[in-house]
């Protein structure tokens, strides 16, 4: 018997859709499996890359889903039974992914509220592109890109420079 679900799609101030809490969930719980298709790292890189082409030019759809497993394959989580693909990210998130026996993990590190949206830190490297990734998640903590949190440093000096830092 499938258990029951935790979560409900939704519309997201943070963008389009997201997945909210259907109930109170307890911090350490696994909220949801990332699936999709399982392919190598190297095509796993091709598509990122093309779907990000993609994105630039289309706004509105969502850019990247391939989630990197390990060294040799990742997981192209842009398949229609992939709910998971919905969450967004955070710079204040409430979850994080954990791979775990070869499966990718969304599990909550807060106790998560009912009606409260679910999100996680997509964990981007800073690079030269930083700048196509703004986030939108409107925490206190929002940095303004989709970085991991190791770049914001990095981040805060490239902006001090530019004087576009805001405190």
């Amino acid at each position: 018997m499938k258990p029951p679900s935790v979560f409900i799609l939704k519309r997201s101030s943070i963008h389009n859709v997201g997945i909210f809490a259907k109930n109170d969930i307890a911090t350490g719980t696994r909220i949801i499996e990332y699936v999709g298709e399982k392919i190598t790292a190297k095509e796993g890189k091709r598509r990122a890359e093309s779907s990000t082409d993609i994105h630039h030019n289309d706004q509105k759809s969502g850019a990247v889903y391939v989630f990197e497993l390990n060294q040799r394959h990742s997981i192209d989580g842009n398949v229609p039974y992939n709910t998971a693909r919905h969450i967004n990210h955070s710079c204040d998130p409430n979850s994080q992914t954990d791979i775990i026996r070869g499966k990718i993990w969304i599990i909550a590190i807060k106790d998560i509220k009912k009606g409260e949206e679910i999100t996680y830190n997509y964990s981007y490297d800073f690079n030269d592109d930083y700048k196509d990734h703004p986030c939108r998640c409107g925490t206190e903590r929002c940095v303004g890109f989709i970085l991991n949190e190791e770049s914001w440093p990095k981040l805060r000096k490239t902006l001090n420079k530019q004087n576009l830092w805001r405190t």
